[in-house]
């Protein structure tokens, strides 16, 4: 494991367990440097991977302290709880290469061919659920089995599976504003909807508290169109949310795999094997908007019922889409691909 890593898990773990607690200053980055006998540099490195997944902040020329709070009744007036701007993304060329996609289309049709003709399983091909296994395993440090990887047509056909799975009786709180199609979706399966307003930290908890909802429909990871992220504290809060109420959350993924840490994200669903946390993700953003591909994971506990409630739904993907996506998950292309525009976007906000 790499040094910055080490001390990441190291001050991580330390904070989690107390050792330091809620607003206590961290030793200064020269004196973790001197016991660890690493540069400044890697300390501030995992210093800023804690802070970007919202274990400490900073204040200028006083030092880093613990932000991470399990008490989820706690008031607070920092800007983290001010209500969010909302901004426009501009256009840009993050696609992945075309020729790459071309080539690797080609060992597709050469290798398997006519077997492509199949229909897939319901639930997605076997070769492109072990990819997606391998791929989390990897890069996201979550862990599951095969059955409990659903793939579908986007995210839009999968917020719809959802509410056949969890529920049109349900409530379903949803971040506001958010990703407008969240909203369309739920208002076309005609369940209920409550909007929770979103600060730059995540919903809060006064208003997470006051909500009736079962279902909590969240994406962590700049959200848009406010780009808020939710802080490991307020992941932690949603969870505790959804157990209590004895509801679900949903974990809508979009765009964490371009972090811009030299680590990815945290999940809510990695955090607890057993958790009530739905996982949904897409290659949309991560390799063109033309490849409509999505998958969600869902807890083991409900595998069961999701199989006999909607297994029999055949799955909306060419065989050809999925297979190619298992290729370039397995030869490395995909995540060199993320890591490249990863490396690109910290350059742009390192000169703007």
């Amino acid at each position: 494991m790499k040094k910055y890593l080490e001390i990441y898990e190291k001050i991580k773990n330390d904070i989690i367990n107390g050792v330091y607690g809620f607003n206590e200053k961290l030793p200064s980055k020269r004196t973790i440097a001197e016991d660890m006998k690493v540069s400044v540099v890697t300390v501030e490195t995992a210093y800023d991977i804690l802070q970007s997944e919202g274990y400490i902040f900073s204040i200028e020329r006083s030092g880093y302290f613990v932000s991470y709070n399990t008490d989820f009744t706690y008031k607070t007036n920092t800007k983290s709880e001010e209500r969010t701007e909302v901004f426009s993304i501009s256009k840009n060329n993050e696609y992945f290469p075309f020729s790459t996609l071309a080539s690797a289309t080609r060992k597709i049709l050469n290798s398997f061919g006519e077997a492509l003709l199949e229909k897939s399983a319901n639930t997605g091909t076997e070769y492109l659920k072990k990819a997606i296994k391998n791929y989390l395993i990897r890069n996201r440090g979550i862990s599951v089995e095969e059955e409990q990887i659903i793939i579908g047509s986007g995210s839009e056909y999968l917020y719809g599976i959802i509410t056949e799975l969890l529920g049109h009786d349900k409530i379903y709180a949803i971040e506001s504003p958010s990703y407008e199609q969240i909203e369309k979706v739920y208002v076309a399966k005609n369940v209920k909807i409550e909007k929770l307003p979103i600060t730059s930290s995540g919903i809060s908890s006064e208003n997470l508290n006051k909500s009736v909802a079962q279902i909590l429909h969240v994406t962590p990871y700049r959200s848009y169109p406010t780009l808020a992220t939710a802080t490991v504290s307020k992941k932690k809060e949603y969870l505790s949310w959804a157990i209590k109420r004895d509801g679900f959350v949903i974990e809508d993924d979009y765009e964490s795999e371009f972090s811009l840490t030299t680590k990815t994200t945290d999940t809510i669903f990695g955090s607890d094997k057993n958790a009530p946390v739905i996982f949904v993700n897409t290659f949309t953003k991560s390799i063109c908007p033309a490849l409509r591909v999505g998958y969600m994971l869902i807890p083991k506990f409900l595998t069961g019922t999701f199989y006999q409630k909607l297994g029999f739904y055949s799955c909306t993907l060419p065989t050809l889409e999925q297979y190619l996506i298992a290729h370039i998950l397995n030869d490395g292309s995909f995540e060199r691909h993320v890591n490249k525009i990863r490396r690109l976007r910290r350059k742009q906000l390192t000169t703007t």
